[in-house]
């Protein structure tokens, strides 16, 4: 990063490059387009992120984000309750909305297991996970952490802890790549991999 930019700038550049995916050329790239768009556009811009921090919050249920205690989903009475599906995060519950494919309830873990990044499964909302499944509502779980490491390792935890429950335990697993993330499969892929989930033993 070139020292002969003015300090905004350079504070500007630094701020963006602690985006996930977003290095310097990136960086260089956004502010610059920030620089040459109006002042409006540019306190819209720092507004919806400060909405966005304000305004949402993570579902007392699902841990899924949302406006109010309880998301849309958690409040909607025509999902199917004793279906429930366990994502990383919920911009997989997005993808999976997406398809059309299912109607059953979702659990946001917020995460997934990954040991060499000091995430363990008391970080994860595994607990709360637990405490839903004590009221015997629930029949099937379905497994859609990502087909990495990190979400396999995740999976197998899960399967481990709800397997003595005598739930259907079911994984998606047709169509979804190994070592690839759900935010980034097509809906006929994903449809698919719902549809085709095995069960796990």
């Amino acid at each position: 990063m070139s020292m002969t930019y003015a300090r905004p700038l350079l504070r500007l550049l630094e701020a963006l490059e602690k985006l996930p995916g977003i290095g310097p050329r990136s960086a260089e790239r956004m502010a610059f387009y920030l620089l040459r768009g109006s002042r409006e556009e540019a306190r819209q811009l720092a507004q919806a992120i400060t909405d966005v921090k304000d305004g949402l919050r993570f579902c007392e249920v699902c841990f899924n984000l949302s406006e109010a205690e309880r998301c849309r989903i958690c409040q909607d009475a025509s999902r199917d309750p004793s279906t429930l599906c366990v994502v990383e995060e919920p911009k997989d519950v997005l993808a999976i909305e997406k398809t059309g494919a299912f109607r059953g309830l979702y659990h946001v873990l917020l995460g997934a297991i990954a040991p060499l990044d000091g995430i363990g499964p008391e970080l994860l909302k595994i607990d709360e996970l637990l405490a839903r499944l004590s009221d015997g509502v629930v029949q099937e779980v379905i497994i859609a952490t990502d087909a990495d490491k990190d979400g396999e390792t995740t999976a197998a935890h899960l399967s481990k802890l709800l397997r003595p429950r005598g739930l259907k335990l079911t994984r998606i697993a047709s169509g979804i790549p190994v070592g690839s993330h759900l935010e980034y499969a097509d809906q006929a892929t994903l449809a698919r991999a719902l549809e085709g989930r095995r069960e796990l033993n």
